[in-house]
Parts: C-alpha cells; sequence; structure tokens
C-alpha cells in the first residue's frame, strides 16, 4: 500500500494527467509529470514537470526513480518504454496491458480469444487484402489504422461505391483492422478500476453522443434497459480481470437494434466519459485510478444525482474567451477548464457537468447551457 505523502509519477501531460495530479494532490501525495511539451495541462499542478521524449529511456528512469509509483494517461506511449521503467518504480497498469489495448488488432484478438462479443473484423495490409476482407465482411465497414488513433482519427467508413484502393492509401499506415458496421442504438461505456488483489468497482453505465467523431454528450444513467447496464458492467469487469488490470480503465460498447452489446474498444486510462464522476459521485474516476495503482480500498461509485457531461472544444474561443457566466449561473452546473494555452478547432479545452433530477432534466438544461454558449 502506497500511502501520502507518497509521489506519484505520471507519464503524460494532457488533461487527464491534470485532473489525475488534482486527485493526488488534494490527497495528500506528490505529483510529478513526464511530458514532451513543456507547459502541459498536469505540468500546471505538479510539484515537478519534466519534458524530454518519451523514447528517452534515460530520463524516464530518473523520472520514474523519484516517484513511489508511475501510471500513465494516454496510450500513445511505447510499451517497452514502460516494461524498462518496471526495475525503477512500480508502473500500473503494466506494460503488457498496454501492449495489448495500443493497437487495435491486439486488442481485438484479446477479446476474441476471451469470448467477448464484438464486430466482425479481419486485419489487412494492403488495397489488394482490403478488397477480399470488404467481400467477406460486407458493407459497409469501416477501416482503422492498427496502431493508435482517437476521436474517429484513423479510420473512414467504406459503403457502397467507396474504392478500396484511395482508403487503404488514405489510412497512411502498413496495417490496418476492418470492421463490420454496427446497426447502433447508441454508444456506452463503463469505466471501472481494480485493484492487485482483485477488488473491482465499476461506475454506472455512460450514453455518449458523438459529433463529429468527438465525444459531445455523456448522459448518466444511461437510458437503457437495466438489464443491459447490468450485462454492461459485468462485461467491463470481466475484460478488467482477464487483462489482469490494476489500475482503472473504459470499456465502450455499441448497442445494437437487436438489443445485444458488442465491445468497441478499451482505453486503460481514465476516460473522457467518465468526467461526470468528478461531479456526481462521493469518488471520481481520478480518485480511483489512484487508489487502484496505490493499493488503496476502491471508493464509492454511486451516483448521487443523473448527470450530463458536455466536452468544450476549442470552436467555442473563435471569438474570444466564452461566456462561462452562461454556465455558472445555472444551479447545479459546474465548469472545469484544462488551461490549455492554444484553443484549435476540435481541441477539447474543457467540460461542464449538469446534475439535474433525471437525466432528461440533465440533459436538457445542457442543451441549453451549451446553445448560450455558442452564441
Amino acid at each position: 500500500m502506497i500511502l501520502p505523502p507518497s509521489t506519484l509519477g505520471v507519464i503524460g501531460g494532457g488533461q487527464l494527467g491534470r485532473m489525475l495530479g488534482l486527485a493526488a494532490r488534494r490527497m495528500g501525495y506528490g505529483f510529478r509529470v513526464f511530458e514532451p511539451a513543456a507547459g502541459c495541462p498536469a505540468g500546471q499542478v505538479a510539484g515537478q514537470e519534466v519534458n524530454a521524449p518519451y523514447t528517452d529511456l534515460e530520463a524516464l528512469r530518473a523520472f520514474a526513480s523519484g516517484c513511489d509509483v508511475v501510471t500513465f494517461e494516454f496510450e500513445n506511449i511505447p510499451a517497452a518504454v514502460l516494461q524498462e521503467l518496471a526495475g525503477a518504480a512500480p508502473v500500473h497498469p503494466d506494460w503488457t496491458v498496454l501492449h495489448t489495448c495500443q493497437n487495435r488488432e491486439r486488442e481485438k484478438a484479446f477479446l476474441t480469444a476471451c469470448g467477448y462479443p464484438c464486430a466482425p473484423y479481419e486485419v489487412v495490409d494492403s488495397a489488394t487484402a482490403l478488397e477480399g476482407a470488404l467481400q467477406r465482411i460486407g458493407r459497409p465497414a469501416v477501416l482503422k489504422t492498427a496502431d493508435f488513433g482517437y476521436d474517429g482519427k484513423g479510420q473512414s467508413k467504406l459503403g457502397e461505391g467507396s474504392d478500396p484502393s484511395a482508403a487503404w492509401a488514405g489510412l497512411g499506415a502498413p496495417r490496418g483492422v476492418l470492421e463490420g458496421w454496427v446497426d447502433f442504438t447508441c454508444e456506452l461505456s463503463v469505466v471501472c478500476a481494480r485493484t492487485r488483489n482483485g477488488e473491482v468497482r465499476a461506475f454506472p453505465v455512460a450514453e455518449n453522443i458523438h459529433t463529429r467523431h468527438i465525444l459531445d454528450f455523456t448522459i448518466v444513467p444511461a437510458r437503457i434497459d437495466p438489464r443491459v447496464q447490468e450485462e454492461a458492467v459485468e462485461m467491463a469487469a470481466s475484460i478488467a480481470a482477464d487483462l489482469k488490470l490494476v489500475g482503472l480503465m473504459a470499456v465502450e460498447f455499441f448497442l445494437g437494434r437487436d438489443g445485444r452489446l458488442r465491445v468497441n474498444e478499451l482505453a486503460p486510462r481514465t476516460h473522457n466519459s467518465g468526467h461526470y464522476a468528478l461531479d456526481a459521485c462521493p469518488t471520481s474516476q481520478f480518485e480511483q485510478q489512484l487508489r487502484a495503482v496505490c493499493g488503496l480500498p476502491l471508493g464509492s461509485v454511486d451516483l448521487l444525482r443523473p448527470a450530463v457531461m458536455v466536452n468544450l472544444l476549442g470552436d467555442l474561443w473563435a471569438q474570444g474567451t466564452p461566456p462561462w457566466d452562461r454556465v455558472l449561473e445555472h444551479p447545479g452546473a459546474a465548469l472545469h477548464l484544462y488551461g490549455k494555452a492554444e484553443a484549435r478547432t476540435g481541441r477539447k479545452m474543457g467540460h461542464f457537468t449538469v446534475l439535474g433530477e433525471t437525466a432528461e432534466a440533465a440533459l436538457a438544461e445542457a442543451r441549453r447551457i451549451k446553445t448560450a454558449l455558442e452564441g
């Protein structure tokens, strides 16, 4: 068990690292961040910010040696780097978890081998292979890069009339994963944490609405059958156990029109769709990640009130600083900004959360606030 005032080290300096650092500081932990770019959001709240490439093993070892436990905030870190750091400090989740989840080919193979339902898929490495896979899987289908990719980046939909050669050329990667199209009613996610001794706690199922492939609204509780909610939570907890996860992860699902859940993606870290818990649960996902990697008892994940989280993208800054009073004048609304210096189109700059008597009431209020912000 790693207790305060021990030092938490986080690899990655974005908003997820920032909010994890704030949770650590509140609980009395020291906080260090490793990030290539200086002045990152997490660095603003860290006791120390170390700037070097993720491939600089010497700098990473020195960083880890000054920490009592190390974790990461996103997947675009070489898994081999985490493997190398294990001798300098405990690293959670383990590098093998990152290795599986940062590559769609390995992730799909893991899920399939364990019997979890997914969309039909094939791995392709050329335009010719893609054409053959399309014939077997059918159209529409989605071509995704095998490595990395988020918020819709590194993927394209192939419908009737789409040119496989053009799609392959546009992928810009040596390998891809072609997935059959899932006719879904909604997208869901479950954030869950697991400790070394096997304790697992899952947050309530979130319903996610995307716009241009970027998360727009998260609604909790999800407006779905309680039976499906229970199935999603059980599946997420089982996946965490099969991965031997120590830490926190998110499992994304499609809920098909046939009523079946299919796993879409795994993220072995805190997740955008879990931000609502900062205001709606006794324990946030960030505190829960800290508890899990430090071997502490996991906190309560009870939903105190229905909630809706809305992402704030850089588009809002087109006319200058947005009128934040439009958020703050509403009872039950909370504003979270990430300290990013430059607002760009599509860049996540912050979020706000609205609590309500029902999910529908919170969603209606959240839509009103968003419309007011957009002017």
